[in-house]
């Protein structure tokens, strides 16, 4: 599905805050409410919007250390079995196969740093998994919900048009 400059609007005001109402989504980008609802209800119908959510902080939860771990598996392991065998474990917030050298790559939310290197162990016990690569996150220098764009993020539109490099320093 094609979307415009609307559906892309109404898109970003529902990531931004999807309790408003159509009324306020409409002021915002130029139409009536029942306009915003038959462009929502057909973003919905195509599958371009698939649900609502809250974003809950996961320090709030308890889930104060975050890591990404590189899956390196052994032969043809198929994209299906990973998932399978990574679904297990309520720290995988999400995983997906990658380009390199690495089968897979997964993030990982955890209470510490010794929470997470026990799931990596669970995880590296798995039989098709060779060895694991891990990194622990220090920072977060951006955090887009999806959906965002990445000018919609707090502090991050000051560096827009500029070069990566001079961005970070």
């Amino acid at each position: 599905m094609e979307l415009d400059r609307l559906d892309r609007a109404i898109i970003a005001a529902l990531v931004e805050d999807a309790r408003q109402t159509y009324a306020e989504i409409g002021h915002h980008v130029g139409l009536s409410a029942s306009a915003v609802k038959r462009r929502v209800d057909r973003l919905r119908e195509t599958g371009v919007i698939t649900g609502f959510s809250a974003r809950v902080a996961p320090r709030a939860l308890g889930w104060t250390t975050e890591a990404y771990v590189e899956l390196f598996c052994q032969g043809k392991t198929k994209p299906s079995d990973i998932a399978l065998a990574v679904a297990k474990f309520p720290e995988v917030v999400a995983a997906a196969t990658i380009t390199g050298e690495a089968d897979a790559l997964l993030h990982i939310r955890a209470t510490d740093v010794r929470h997470v290197e026990r799931v990596i162990e669970r995880i590296a016990a798995e039989a098709f998994v060779v060895r694991t690569k891990s990194s622990i996150v220090l920072s977060r220098l951006v955090d887009a919900p999806a959906g965002a764009s990445v000018s919609d993020v707090p502090g991050v539109a000051a560096v827009q048009g500029t070069p990566p490099e001079a961005a970070l320093r």
